[in-house]
C-alpha cells in the first residue's frame, strides 16, 4: 500500500474515495477512527492509501480534480 493523500478534511476524502471507486480503485483510509482520541477536533489527518499497482491511476484522478478545482 502506498499513501496518495494525507488530510484533515472529510469532504476530500469522501470525494476521494467515491472517485477511486468508480475508477475500480479500491482505497483503504487510515486512521479514520482516531477522532476518539482528539476529541472530533480534526487535527490528525487521515491518510488514504492505495494499492502499489493502483497507485499511477489514483495519483491521475486526483491530480485531474486539482486541476478542475483551481479552474473554478
Amino acid at each position: 500500500m502506498r499513501e496518495l493523500v494525507r488530510t484533515t478534511d472529510p469532504v476530500l476524502i469522501s470525494w476521494l474515495e467515491a472517485a477511486l471507486r468508480a475508477e475500480g480503485i479500491e482505497p483503504l483510509v487510515l486512521d479514520l477512527h482516531m477522532s476518539v482520541l482528539e476529541g472530533s477536533v480534526a487535527l490528525l489527518p487521515r491518510r488514504v492509501m492505495v494499492t502499489e499497482e493502483d497507485f499511477a491511476a489514483a495519483r491521475l484522478i486526483l491530480s485531474e480534480a486539482d486541476g478542475a478545482c483551481d479552474d473554478g
